[in-house]
């Protein structure tokens, strides 16, 4: 348990007990106004002002966090990672001076690695040789990567494009680092008059990533920090949210104020980390005019969802459109959101835009996803045309030869080549739960359950919250007569069924299959 700070005052024992409550409620504003009451009047307390810290930090709160920072420094607790934030002012500021002293404080570190990209920055800022810096990284894999990305970066913005943008290629992956790392390029590009190469950069993949971005961009140090660290970021946020991450993205709008891709990972962290409100409150900081704002409207939709704020999810819902000459990257956020709210009839007309558009450069990923969306639209007929127009174009792709064989299975066609595609994708992809289900529930409907059970087991062991595969689990153990694990499957899966469904599992667990 970590220490409570001394306090003495009742004035300041009240204000201190509402700022952990408020962090624990995620209302970080509110812990952030009181923490900075009482850090006032108790300066010297290394407790209290890293708490300070911590939640100034998480909330945007520069004032108090800067307060904070200064509190410990006095007191020789300055956590390592107030130097970004240091090092983010100074590069806002352009005071050069101050960000040579910030960077300094990273050697010897952790965040050591980022110490040559940063001086990269700092060196092509003051006119100097941004690549001689980058000599120096540590012998780290991580070091080497980021290292790497900014030297590509470099090449672009010292006027070396042709180099720039084949190191960028060279770089690999179709991730969302890849693309934002594309998009930085971009901007430099953009910033020299290149707009058509900024283009066709942007045009390499990145599917429902892709955006087009409208800013320009000067090689500072302010750009160079503002993008490497949302960069380490994207990498942290996919997991637990941590001081780091935080600090990270709050040092990037220092940097840049206008970075809305920083905004748009804080929004997710601040989310998933119980402070949902706050996050919405970052989405709000995104003009309609940016690049970005396709991207936080559907995310402010999916937050709402994922809260279980169901009303208000579907009301910003109801508040999206695409225009019909809008991005490609604009269409597929909104079909793909349509999906995770199992709205299928609503994604078919923008999947058969993408579709369409695609001509004859449309590959099976294309054409699974719209015969996904039309089979659950239940518009079984041009759903099979468009999955077997999916496994023509991907005669190897397990989720093609997937999603078609099980959709025969349900719809009872051609079973026996339905079963063949589904054992083919189970050698192509064999521990794929999904794909394991469909052979299972496959051979059961042929009458061979004893094949069945073995792959259905393996599937609920390896996905135990997919109803679906819990409910055949059931009726597996029903049909071999083992009644009890029946029932056991079967409420096991009605934890996580859809509100459709539960009725029906109900009606198993109570008195068996009615089929």
């Amino acid at each position: 348990m970590a220490p409570a700070p001394a306090l003495a005052a009742p004035g300041d024992l009240a204000a201190y007990a509402r700022a952990r409550v408020a962090e624990a409620d995620g209302a970080v504003a509110d812990a952030a106004r009181d923490y900075a009451h009482v850090l006032a009047d108790r300066p010297n307390d290394t407790v209290l002002a890293l708490r300070s810290y911590r939640e100034a930090v998480r909330a945007g709160d520069d004032a108090l966090a800067d307060r904070a920072a200064a509190a410990l420094a006095a007191q020789k607790a300055l956590p390592s990672d107030a130097a970004l934030l240091a090092l983010a002012s100074a590069a806002h500021d352009g005071d050069r001076a101050a960000a040579t002293a910030a960077l300094a404080r990273l050697d010897g570190d952790r965040l050591r690695i980022l110490a040559a990209p940063l001086r990269g920055w700092l060196a092509l800022d003051a006119g100097g040789d941004p690549f001689a810096a980058l000599a120096t990284v540590p012998d780290e894999p991580v070091a080497r990567r980021f290292a790497a990305e900014t030297r590509a970066l470099l090449l672009v913005a010292t006027g070396r494009v042709d180099e720039g943008l084949a190191a960028v290629r060279a770089l690999g992956g179709d991730d969302l680092a890849a693309f934002d790392e594309r998009v930085a390029a971009a901007r430099l590009l953009i910033g020299q008059g290149k707009s058509d190469a900024a283009r066709a950069l942007l045009t390499e993949g990145a599917g429902a990533l892709r955006i087009e971005p409208r800013r320009a961009a000067k090689p500072t140090l302010a750009f160079g920090a503002a993008h490497l660290f949302t960069r380490v970021a994207a990498d942290l946020a996919a997991g637990d949210a941590g001081p780091l991450t935080y600090t990270l993205l709050r040092a990037a709008l220092r940097a840049d104020p206008g970075n809305d891709r920083a905004r748009l990972l804080l929004s997710g962290v601040l989310a998933r980390d119980d402070a949902l409100d706050a996050g919405l409150a970052v989405l709000d900081a995104i003009p309609a005019d940016s690049a970005y704002a396709s991207i936080a409207a559907t995310g402010r939709v999916q937050m709402l969802a994922e809260a279980g704020r169901d009303e208000a999810a579907m009301a910003a819902l109801a508040r999206l459109t695409v225009a019909p000459g809008a991005p490609d990257g604009d269409v597929q956020r909104l079909a793909d959101l349509y999906m995770q709210l199992d709205q299928p009839a609503r994604a078919v007309p923008l999947y058969k835009r993408l579709v369409e558009r695609a001509g004859e450069r449309g590959d099976w990923a294309d054409w699974l996803q719209y015969g996904a969306a039309l089979d659950g639209a239940g518009q079984w007929p041009a759903a099979r045309g468009a999955l077997e127009r999916a496994v023509a174009l991907g005669p190897d792709e397990p989720l093609a030869l997937n999603h078609l064989g099980y959709a025969l299975i349900l719809h009872r066609e051609r079973m026996a080549a339905a079963q063949a595609m589904l054992e083919k994708a189970a050698a192509l992809k064999p521990d794929d739960a999904a794909i394991a289900d469909s052979l299972g529930w496959a051979l059961y409907l042929r009458g061979q359950a004893a094949r069945a059970l073995p792959l259905v087991q393996r599937a609920a062991m390896a996905d135990p919250a997919n109803a679906e595969i819990g409910e055949h689990l059931g009726d597996l153990y029903w049909q071999a007569g083992r009644r009890f694990e029946a029932r056991y499957a079967w409420t096991a899966a009605r934890e996580t069924a859809a509100a459709p469904d539960i009725a029906r599992l109900t009606g198993k667990i109570d008195r068996g299959p009615t089929e």
